[in-house]
């Protein structure tokens, strides 16, 4: 994910678009056995919890090779797949960077593995939280386009001072989005899946809304970095989704400047309530 802007030029080492080198045969057997512990761990909860796409990707891409994966063979059966690869970035890049690479099928992953002390939480996306949260989703079609679309509204949205709102969008979807599925909810957000608390807080915990998605009405919505989500927008399908990224913002972004945010934990008489939740979590931590 992207900085906000906090740094004007690529850091040393970096190329003009910030990535750098994955240098695989770096990583220690400690980083390597830290990856095979959390993949252990969360491949062994998900399924039954993410949804078909995303277990499809994970097996697609066999990830759980022995450690840390290679970007370069990631890259080849990803490519065949979709057209998209993983590069490796130092960190958290610029928006414009960040938008850049999506629009062009490219996703920037950290290359640093977090430590053992910190299986539960890490504030910064490491290799984890971006190869196994997100990169199992790229090899749909459907969502490989919808990320490419984000990417090239995120460069028109940084033109138009509209950012704040976008980012809600990726939050609430790619981050934390729920899919309705025959069977039930299901977890593609990789903030979600990446997780193993909120992996099941996400689905069984009574303490969120989850609302039926409506853009607009997300796009008007904050979201917490800091602790489990209060509200979780739930997409119908992968392909409604893509399709309401597929027009013109303009009108939308214009809507949206003449109205006031949503708070968070609020529910709108006009909301589709597939939970109303008692926010007790939230209340509890505050």
């Amino acid at each position: 994910m992207s900085l906000d802007g906090h740094a004007l030029t690529p850091p040393p080492g970096s190329r003009a678009d910030w990535t750098i080198d994955q240098d695989w045969a770096a990583y220690s057997p400690g980083e390597h056995q830290v990856w095979m512990t959390l993949y252990q761990r969360q491949a062994a909860q998900l399924p039954g919890r993410a949804c078909d796409a995303f277990l499809n990707g994970l097996a697609a891409l066999d990830l759980d090779r022995g450690g840390i994966p290679d970007f370069n063979q990631i890259n080849a059966e990803l490519g065949r797949l979709t057209g998209w690869s993983v590069v490796a970035v130092p960190g958290l890049v610029p928006d414009a960077v960040f938008f850049e690479h999506l629009a062009n099928r490219r996703f920037p992953a950290g290359r640093f593995i977090r430590g053992p002390e910190q299986l539960d939480y890490l504030q910064e996306p490491d290799v984890f939280h971006d190869v196994f949260g997100h990169v199992p989703m790229l090899t749909d079609p459907t969502f490989a386009d919808y990320m490419e679309a984000y990417g090239r509204g995120g460069l028109r949205a940084l033109n138009q001072g509209q950012l704040h709102n976008l980012a809600r969008l990726y939050w609430y979807t790619v981050e934390f989005g729920l899919l309705d599925t025959p069977q039930g909810l299901r977890i593609y957000g990789a903030g979600i899946v990446s997780s193993h608390a909120e992996s099941r807080f996400a689905l069984d915990d009574p303490s969120p809304n989850r609302l039926g998605f409506d853009l607009e009405r997300l796009m008007r919505t904050p979201y917490r970095i800091d602790d489990f989500q209060q509200v979780y927008f739930v997409i119908p399908s992968l392909r409604a989704l893509l399709d309401a990224t597929l027009q013109d913002f303009g009108p939308v972004y214009q809507r949206l400047a003449e109205a006031h945010d949503v708070p968070i934990a609020a529910i709108k008489a006009t909301d589709r309530v597939l939970t109303r939740g008692t926010q007790a979590h939230a209340l509890a931590r505050n």
